[in-house]
């Protein structure tokens, strides 16, 4: 262990900060005081903390535009949750859908004092990123809050739209263009973004749907009140549970039958397949009960679990 931390340590002393506290859980609160990259880490740690340490394998020049295109997918994420009004929230993913256009117009010479919106202008004059995949990020954002997915394809397109356009950007900024990464990339993010889906439904509040579609609570003649109550031994909370699951464990073996095509140099980019996959497993042994205390827990075993995947030239 203390070796793995010296390891990733020397990863992140481009971000200052120690392994130690990242293990320990301990968190800094973003300031935008601090320099756009120092911040975009910060964000970064305190609300991703997963895709963090996968980061931090990054290296150079690399590692600081992947934190800008995680820090934005941070701030976009949060507004759903930062507001109590649709309205509200509307107004704000339109700030940062304009503020992407004006990153692309050579009319603007600047950006609004936002450290992560200059980050972003960075790597996109840096990379000449595709201002499509940026747009589809926010817009899939774009949701009201009392809708809920209707079918397990629904909410697949949105797993694609709002995490696979990360990983999509991402390869950009490796220079990589490649059919078979880009189907790869595609179905971990699909993957990761059911995940992340299911592991939001403890959190959430009792009014808020709950991120089953409605076509499998049908299905196994379960209500939204039963998903979130999730009582032990209730086999029609279990079964649709597991029926989502399935589905992001389907795309996860599909991104993995594709690792052939994908080189060394931008395997970190992959690396979040496993927690995805570790987080699914802890759910199968947890018997599909998402409020299992062993899923509210930090993995600590994960920043071993990602370099010993480097290492090997796994995902």
């Amino acid at each position: 262990m203390m070796r793995m931390r010296k390891i990733l340590g020397k990863c992140g002393d481009a971000a200052h900060f120690h392994l130690s506290s990242h293990v320990s859980g301990a968190a800094k609160s973003p300031q935008k005081g601090l320099l756009g990259p120092q911040y975009c880490v910060n964000v970064v740690q305190q609300y991703d903390y997963e895709n963090f340490l996968c980061t931090l394998l990054l290296s150079g020049e690399q590692r600081r535009y992947a934190f800008a295109i995680r820090a934005l997918n941070v701030e976009v994420a949060r507004i759903a949750s930062m507001v109590t009004e649709d309205i509200a929230g509307r107004m704000r993913l339109q700030f940062w859908k304009d503020s992407i256009d004006d990153c692309y117009n050579p009319q603007k010479a600047y950006v609004l004092d936002h450290p992560v919106l200059k980050e972003v202008k960075n790597v996109i004059d840096k990379r000449k990123l595709n201002k499509v995949y940026l747009k589809r990020l926010v817009a899939s954002r774009d949701r009201p809050p009392n809708q809920s997915f209707l079918t397990m394809k629904e909410m697949e397109d949105y797993a694609e739209q709002s995490t696979s356009s990360v990983y999509y950007i991402l390869l950009e900024i490796f220079g990589k263009k490649d059919m078979n990464l880009d189907h790869a990339i595609s179905h971990l993010g699909k993957a990761q973004g059911i995940a992340n889906l299911l592991r939001a439904i403890p959190r959430q509040s009792r009014n808020a749907p709950v991120n089953i579609p409605q076509e499998v609570l049908i299905k196994h003649g379960v209500s939204q009140e039963r998903i979130i109550r999730d009582q032990p031994h209730d086999k029609g909370v279990e079964e649709s549970v597991f029926e989502v699951a399935t589905v992001a464990h389907q795309h996860l073996a599909k991104a993995r039958n594709l690792s052939k095509h994908v080189s060394r140099d931008v395997l970190p980019v992959f690396l979040p397949a496993v927690a995805v996959d570790r987080y699914l497993d802890r759910l199968r042994q947890a018997q599909f009960r998402l409020s299992d205390k062993s899923l509210q827990q930090r993995d600590n075993f994960l920043p071993i679990a990602y370099y010993w995947h480097k290492f090997r030239g796994k995902y």
